[in-house]
């Protein structure tokens, strides 16, 4: 079964079961999915998904934050629901020793020296990363060690 048709049937499964924060949270990505492939003019392809997946996890963080700062703490519980049932869809999360040996052996094979040549270990790190951890605490690990 392809991801894709694995959202789906959580789809029917929600609103068989008339849990409306997992379904509403499910109709935004088949949306978000459905934008994409209107973008690309064809079907997005697994890790593309996986992308439009950790997007709108990405969204939902904000989301989090703002609601937070404003004092909505039942919105900022929405949204954290909302983000277990996305996370369901992405593959193991990577320990944080093993996306350290990723960062090095990128970083080796790139030969990066200083934080100016980060953007080449970025783009050569996060297709192996593959949505298993957040571009922001990815960014984070490799600036620490091109400084050092």
């Amino acid at each position: 079964m392809s991801l894709k048709e694995r959202i789906e049937q959580e789809l029917k499964d929600a609103i068989l079961e008339k849990n409306e924060n997992r379904r509403n949270a499910i109709r935004l990505l088949l949306t978000a999915l459905k934008v994409k492939e209107k973008e690309f003019r064809r079907i997005p392809d697994e890790s593309e998904i996986q992308q439009v997946i950790a997007s709108q996890i990405k969204q939902r963080r904000d989301s989090i934050e703002q609601f937070t700062q404003a004092g909505r703490q039942d919105l900022a519980r929405k949204e954290e629901e909302e983000i277990l049932v996305l996370q369901k869809f992405l593959p193991e999360a990577l320990e944080p020793e093993e996306l350290q040996k990723l960062v090095d052996e990128v970083i080796a094979e790139v030969g990066a020296r200083s934080v100016k040549e980060m953007g080449k270990v970025m783009k050569a790190l996060m297709p192996r990363v593959g949505g298993r951890a957040d571009g922001k605490r990815v960014n984070e690990i490799v600036r620490a060690r091109l400084e050092s």
